[in-house]
């Protein structure tokens, strides 16, 4: 029997204030707006084979819109990349 080995990230995000005073719309931090940021940003920094070799075990398992935290899981042999990967999102 084969056991997954996983990483477990806790990330928080930092919201530009002056965003909603500029006449943006607000950013609604949810499961699939994370989800959706950090597999974009493997698909532009290390191309589909990148972003097809870290979705194995990569899942956005917690989100609090209030404290700006998630919890994200990856593969252990992934994370670094998933991680590199959180550090270039810069918008959504």
């Amino acid at each position: 029997m084969v056991g997954f080995k996983n990483r477990y990230m806790i990330v928080e995000f930092f919201l530009d204030p002056n965003r909603d005073l500029a006449g943006h719309d607000p950013i609604i931090i949810t499961q699939f707006n994370v989800s959706k940021g950090i597999k974009d940003s493997i698909l532009v920094n290390f191309g589909e084979c990148g972003l097809a070799s870290s979705l194995g075990s990569f899942q956005v398992k917690y989100v609090n819109p209030t404290t700006k935290l998630c919890i994200i899981r990856a593969l252990r042999e992934e994370y670094q990349k998933v991680w590199s990967a959180i550090t270039m999102v810069r918008s959504t």
